[in-house]
């Protein structure tokens, strides 16, 4: 009997182009209106994209070509084990990563913590089945760590990772780190709580990093990228997504939401009706847990907030 091996995506390429000159990359970029794709041998490349391929965002796996110069061009995107998305304008979405594993939301004690905008963040990962996790940075400010404990506290019940995280003091960033090994991660977080403090302090290089995947495309030291994935010290790798402070309910319905609060999803079959919004529905078993507190009835609000800022057209279930 002859052994099959698994076929490599080059071979299986559903392109126009000849397979034999197709190379695997992955895309750690956004240049301007390129992308910044590096080969398996660590080469990094400036590429276009052939227009009929779609949407490309930077922790792509993708097939590439070279083509004029020492340009490249990528022809076909490779399956993706996730994508994360955000609402664009005219309620069209736009990608923000793909291939991530895990998202670690960021708070801090200034700007006070926006507890909703957490919980969108967790029930979007949910929903898109990425891990997901909780960052308390800057607890040097705090009087005691029992403070980010107890707010902390309903995170943890439900299974929630939380770290307790000081830049400037380092408290905290070693365990952190080890976390970071072996997976694809991305901060995410409201403006000021230290995102990019942070990122510095994973990415010691960060600055020299930039700098050498500016000249490597040969598009300059000043040029500006929305995106960008930096290999870490020690193995993983971060996106580090600056412009982009929110992402979520993009294509989410109402079902889609209550069961990315992770808690509720041993509730919801409980429910006497299948449509049941968990709201004022008769025989509701999640709101019935909430409000006797077998649920973190705070959660419990904050998911009702959350219904009210998906479109119209996405309260369906």
């Amino acid at each position: 009997m002859v052994k099959r091996g698994r076929e490599s995506p080059v071979a299986r390429s559903k392109s126009g182009s000849s397979a034999s000159h197709l190379r695997e990359g992955l895309v750690i970029a956004h240049l301007g209106q390129g992308l910044a794709v590096e080969d398996t041998s660590g080469e990094t490349i400036l590429c276009q994209t052939k227009r009929r391929v779609g949407l490309v965002t930077v922790g792509d796996r993708v097939l590439w070509e070279r083509c004029d110069g020492n340009m490249g061009r990528v022809v076909e995107i490779l399956p993706r084990r996730s994508v994360l998305t955000r609402p664009g304008h005219n309620e069209a979405v736009r990608l923000v990563a793909a291939n991530l594993d895990r998202v670690f939301v960021v708070v801090a004690p200034e700007p006070e913590p926006d507890w909703l905008l957490v919980d969108q963040y967790l029930a979007a990962c949910e929903h898109r089945q990425l891990g997901a996790d909780i960052i308390f940075n800057k607890v040097d400010l705090l009087a005691s760590r029992d403070i980010a404990e107890h707010l902390l506290a309903d995170y943890r019940r439900i299974g929630y990772a939380c770290f307790l995280i000081s830049v400037r003091t380092g408290e905290g960033l070693s365990a952190l780190r080890k976390e970071l090994i072996g997976q694809c991660s991305m901060l995410a977080g409201q403006s000021g709580v230290g995102k990019s403090s942070l990122t510095n302090a994973l990415l010691p290089d960060k600055q020299l990093l930039t700098q050498t995947l500016s000249e490597k495309t040969g598009l300059g030291r000043h040029t500006t990228t929305t995106a960008t994935l930096y290999h870490l010290p020690d193995g993983g790798d971060l996106i580090d997504s600056p412009g982009v402070s929110i992402f979520g309910l993009a294509e989410m319905s109402t079902r889609d939401l209550a069961a990315g609060f992770r808690e509720f999803q041993p509730w919801i079959p409980r429910c006497r009706f299948g449509d049941c919004k968990h709201i004022n529905d008769k025989g509701c078993a999640v709101r019935e847990a909430a409000e006797t507190g077998a649920l973190p009835y705070a959660r419990y609000q904050r998911y009702l907030k959350l219904i009210e800022k998906l479109p119209p057209s996405q309260r369906t279930y």
